[in-house]
């Protein structure tokens, strides 16, 4: 489990390609022990600072800081720091066994020691009778975890991980992230995990960093940046959402907001300092959408049932308000089975518990 003790630290960090700024002042620090995901679409600096930490890469400005030391110079090979790459990059004409050793050789550590951690390492990945076979022999999770063992060979102080399960098809890919989650909390080892997986960085993360062009939007545990998203950006891209679009109209005596959302009045208990004629959005998730009768007084919205995803244990619905706004619905059959009993083409009520809207401020972004 992480603890207070800081051992990354990305002080003020600037970093330009031909004159384009990828980082410019970021800051970041990252605890011991911690599994920390850096989340965000393409192009938005997470692999730059992977590989700034790494030293394949060295700032323009700023210091970066493990274990207090200063290491913007150091090559990589003199940093307690050991990355993992999607491609998994395993010597093809070597044995598991000797791809995972390939780095104490490097160091000279003498072979009763080094057989002795290769077969700790193999046997934390689960492939303890695998060290005679070629990498060719193996499955694609298989030769990630041999790449994962030839990494914690080395007991790096910290461990980078570059999208390492993109290649993966979606079974194995879930089964690998339960195991990594778990050989994290074993070795107590800092993770640094990069990824554009939404749901992958919220299933594994001690703490997610969502990032945009460079910037931080939001740091925070994963139901943190879920339910409580703090911009636009985090609020559409973490995770599916509908945003409703709203404006004030009065403030009432108890202090909540009189307001028109989606053409229909309402009352806000949830006032973020708004004021009179400012926009605003609210924020559904799918799952906390109801789908109910027409006519049932419980109805905050109304409109027409267009589209239904049958998933096994989730109905998705699509629903076009009156409005002409589309909203997005799971309904789970063990909560609700009512919610399958509507059938496209059918006027439907539009529904939620009060309290797990959220309330943004602004016009909405559109991504």
């Amino acid at each position: 489990m992480p603890n207070n003790r800081t051992v990354v630290e990305f002080k003020s960090i600037a970093k330009a390609y031909d004159g384009l700024k990828v980082l410019d002042g970021f800051d970041l620090h990252i605890a011991e022990g911690e599994f920390l995901t850096l989340l965000g679409p393409s192009g938005c600096g997470k692999t730059t600072l992977l590989r700034l930490l790494a030293g394949f890469e060295t700032p323009d400005f700023g210091d970066i800081l493990l274990d207090g030391v200063r290491v913007n110079e150091l090559p990589p090979d003199r940093r307690n720091v050991n990355t993992v790459f999607q491609s998994y990059a395993l010597f093809p004409h070597l044995s598991v066994f000797d791809n995972v050793v390939f780095g104490l050789r490097m160091k000279k550590i003498p072979r009763a020691e080094r057989t002795e951690r290769v077969q700790q390492a193999l046997a934390a990945v689960h492939l303890p009778e695998y060290g005679d076979r070629k990498p060719n022999q193996l499955s694609g999770g298989q030769q990630q975890r041999v790449a994962l063992a030839r990494a914690l060979v080395n007991r790096p102080r910290v461990l980078l991980l570059d999208e390492p399960l993109s290649a993966m098809d979606s079974k194995l890919r879930r089964a690998m992230q339960v195991e990594l989650k778990a050989l994290q909390r074993q070795l107590g080892i800092t993770f640094v995990f990069v990824t554009h997986d939404q749901e992958e960085a919220l299933s594994m993360s001690d703490r997610v960093v969502v990032m945009r062009a460079g910037r931080i939007e939001q740091i925070g545990g994963p139901r943190e940046i879920y339910e409580n998203p703090a911009s636009f950006f985090v609020a559409q891209f973490v995770g599916e959402s509908n945003l409703l679009e709203g404006i004030v109209s009065a403030r009432l005596e108890d202090d909540s907001f009189a307001a028109c959302v989606e053409g229909l009045a309402c009352v806000l208990r949830q006032s973020k300092n708004l004021g009179i004629g400012d926009n605003f959005s609210v924020l559904l998730r799918p799952e906390d959408i109801h789908l109910v009768d027409h006519s049932d007084p419980s109805a905050r919205l109304r409109g027409r049932l267009v589209e239904q995803i049958y998933k096994g244990m989730t109905l998705d619905c699509v629903v076009e308000l009156d409005s002409g706004k589309r909203l997005n619905a799971c309904s789970f059959f063990d909560q609700e089975e009512h919610a399958f009993d509507f059938q496209v083409g059918q006027r439907v009520g539009v529904s939620w518990v009060g309290g797990r809207e959220v309330i943004l401020l602004g016009a909405a972004e559109v991504l």
